[in-house]
């Protein structure tokens, strides 16, 4: 998938920085929203603004662990297999690295394959003017706050939550990466249906990846055959992507895939915490046509 050397660099390069950090710290906040200090700076966030996308960019947007490096693996695989093996020649995430890293992109060849968990209205402008392809992949917000729980407190160097009653909290108040996964989603529910955006669903992809798989080159504009399809799809499962994770992503890939199941949820949560999150929901979401396309009370209920 990735250019190892420089995915993983710079991964090893935020564990690093996170081993000195203390959770009260690890936080700035850019524009009203909370951002790690390991993988993102203001200065990155002021350069980014002039940065200049492609028509045929792909941009992979997503909330933090709702399956982001999932989509990134999918989408390069259905490139290798109907173009040409691709490789990442920076750290993919649009947000995370350095204030000069627009600068190299620029030399980059074409398709450029940019993964983001950046709220809409927070997007450099010049994705929407040039008309670059989106792809949104939401997951269900039980399983996201519990994934968000394991990964800060399973991976070594990373500042652990107290408890999981603590990391919900925070998840609700939107004090975590990236901010609101409420706000990330009415920011996005108005723009799901533009021309040049795609939504996924985490659940469906795990209920039937091959289908999922299929919209994919299709909204991207070319075809693969029934082959190559069946092929990324058992490269493409959870299980094959945690066997390879280590090669992939470095020390930190076996925590990055960690369970991906469905309804882990209700392992942790109390009956208060899930209607707390209903109440959340319905608050936010009720009648909105994400709403309904995250299929909530077949998630996240009961």
């Amino acid at each position: 998938m990735a250019d190892k050397s420089k995915f993983t660099e710079y991964i090893d390069k935020a564990l690093e920085k996170s081993k000195e950090t203390a959770l009260s710290h690890l936080f700035f906040t850019y524009q009203g929203i909370a951002y790690p200090i390991t993988m993102c700076t203001s200065e990155t966030f002021q350069a980014l603004d002039t940065f200049e996308a492609r028509h045929d960019d792909i941009v992979l947007a997503s909330y933090p662990k709702c399956g982001s490096n999932w989509i990134l693996h999918i989408v390069s695989l259905i490139y290798a297999v109907s173009k040409k093996k691709y490789k990442y020649p920076e750290f993919p995430v649009l947000e995370c690295g350095d204030s000069e890293k627009y600068q190299r992109m620029k030399g980059f060849p074409s398709p450029r394959i940019l993964a983001t968990h950046l709220h809409y209205d927070k997007l450099p402008g010049s994705i929407f003017k040039n008309k670059a392809k989106i792809l949104v992949i939401f997951r269900n917000p039980t399983d996201t706050a519990v994934s968000f729980f394991h990964f800060h407190n399973d991976v070594p160097d990373i500042p652990s939550y107290g408890s999981w009653d603590e990391l919900f909290r925070q998840f609700m108040k939107g004090q975590v990466s990236w901010g609101s996964y409420f706000d990330f989603a009415i920011n996005w529910n108005k723009h799901l249906d533009g021309d040049n955006v795609k939504f996924i669903l985490y659940e469906d992809l795990k209920e039937n990846l091959a289908a999922g798989i299929k919209q994919i080159p299709e909204f991207l504009g070319f075809f693969l055959t029934g082959e190559q399809i069946q092929t990324n799809s058992v490269q493409s499962t959870f299980q094959a992507m945690r066997a390879k994770s280590q090669d992939t992503h470095g020390a930190v890939g076996p925590f990055l895939f960690r369970k991906g199941e469905v309804g882990d949820w209700k392992n942790l949560f109390s009956e208060i915490q899930n209607q707390e999150m209903d109440e959340k929901f319905k608050e936010c979401l009720a009648g909105t046509s994400l709403g309904a396309k995250l299929k909530y009370e077949s998630y996240c209920q009961g």
